[in-house]
């Protein structure tokens, strides 16, 4: 089970949950990434955490400020990148044009979508996982593996018709062991997660009771 922690736009100190998500992926042997804005990815990959980027643009190397270029995320430490969370929409065209970015830079690719229909054609172009964020459940605290657990095998469903070899994984409320444990007999293979990391008063404790069932 993959662990990737997006800590988006919180008041968080990145370096300091990065610090306890390596420390708790090296004495688990859980897979755990944390995902820092892009000016921080820098110093969260220094702590020798998996370092994911939130975002690439559809971009090559030009004219294009204000872009995030997946040559420059990898050169700050990045071993990956989700595209197309539900907080940062992209049309398909763009989509497919950051995959090829990605791709380039040779970054694991994750691909947010909101339901098994847009799984579907998410997994049609071809990235390493796509995963299943249903946006009304995001930051709530409510896994959607509880809320509405045939959207999850729905979409890994979605997927494996698509390509067999695309992962699935689930996020949207996921907080605890338990989540992790429901994402899992759903058929999802990776979580993603925020709220629950970026704004625990003890980030270290609640990834060590996140991962607890996996250890």
């Amino acid at each position: 089970m993959f662990v990737l922690v997006n800590l988006k736009a919180y008041p968080c100190d990145p370096v300091e949950i990065a610090e306890a998500a390596a420390d708790v992926s090296d004495e688990t042997g859980v897979r755990v990434a944390v995902a820092p804005q892009a000016a921080h990815l820098s110093a969260v990959a220094e702590t020798g955490v998996e370092t994911w980027a939130q975002h690439v643009s559809p971009v090559e190397h030009g004219s294009h400020t204000g872009s995030t270029l997946a040559e420059a995320v990898a050169d700050a430490g990045a071993e990956g990148t989700l595209i197309n969370h539900s907080e940062a929409r992209r049309k398909l065209a763009d989509i497919d044009a950051s995959l090829d970015a990605a791709e380039r830079a040779d970054l694991e690719t994750v691909v947010c979508a909101n339901n098994p229909e847009q799984v579907g054609a998410a997994a049609a172009l071809g990235p390493d996982a796509v995963a299943v964020e249903p946006p009304e459940l995001i930051g709530t605290g409510t896994p959607v593996s509880k809320a509405d657990p045939d959207i999850v095998t729905d979409a890994v469903e979605a997927a494996a018709a698509v390509d067999e070899s695309v992962d699935v994984f689930c996020g949207a409320g996921i907080s605890t062991g338990d989540d992790l444990d429901a994402a899992a007999d759903l058929g999802a293979t990776g979580v993603l997660l925020a709220s629950g990391v970026a704004k625990a008063d003890d980030p270290r404790a609640a990834l060590e009771a996140l991962v607890e069932p996996l250890a």
